[in-house]
């Protein structure tokens, strides 16, 4: 009974939901590929987040399924970021690049629990803000070569810093009910435009708040 297949595919819930997050990037690839951006960005926060849910209400953690998670993170998180350099090219693709190093070694460094690395943000906090950024840049109509140069580069230079980001918004949400409502969140910015500058604010803002806390704390405890 314990390897009946029934109970293996129960064990391979949440693994097949990490899976099935990276599976609509092949998209992006066709022609025209670009314009499924937005939803497929949405589409893998949701799995990220569902297959650590599933994972942790049947129990079924494990080490496999944590690497398993931290490889269809760098290969989305690689692809998305490159995706969204290479559509405005110059100077944006070669931060695209620094950034898509960075989300390498920090998925890779998560590969060992032993040597993770105890601070600096997670890659998916990159995609969010490239989702909000984009959003702002078409609802406002601007020019968002300059702020993806800065935006790729700070990510890039957080995802490794020494210390914790206290007030992340998704790094608040601390049970199913509450991260639903930051998928939710980032839902309701894609199609109502009204919501989208109030909440690019809290999600950016936060984050730009935790670097300056959690530096100075870090700063101040040495």
């Amino acid at each position: 009974m314990r390897n009946s297949p029934g109970r293996h595919i129960y064990r391979n819930i949440a693994n097949a939901t990490s899976i099935l997050g990276v599976l609509p990037l092949g998209l992006l690839f066709l022609e025209g590929g670009y314009q499924f951006l937005f939803p497929i960005i949405i589409f893998n926060n949701v799995m990220d987040d569902l297959d650590g849910i599933l994972a942790g209400a049947l129990n079924i953690r494990s080490r496999f399924g944590a690497n398993l998670d931290n490889v269809c993170d760098a290969i989305a998180h690689v692809t998305l970021a490159l995706v969204a350099g290479a559509h405005f090219g110059g100077w944006v693709l070669f931060a695209s690049l620094f950034a898509a190093t960075a989300v390498i070694l920090r998925a890779t460094s998560r590969l060992n629990p032993g040597q993770a690395a105890a601070g600096g943000t997670p890659t998916n906090e990159l995609m969010r803000h490239l989702l909000l950024l984009l959003l702002l840049a078409q609802a406002w109509e601007f020019e968002p070569s300059a702020t993806l140069i800065a935006l790729f580069s700070l990510h890039a230079v957080s995802m490794f810093m020494p210390f914790h980001f206290p007030v992340l918004i998704r790094g608040l949400a601390r049970n199913a009910i509450m991260i639903a409502l930051v998928n939710v969140a980032l839902v309701l910015a894609w199609l109502v435009p009204a919501v989208l500058p109030f909440l690019a604010a809290i999600f950016i803002g936060t984050y730009l708040f935790s670097f300056v806390l959690g530096g100075g704390r870090w700063i101040w405890s040495r």
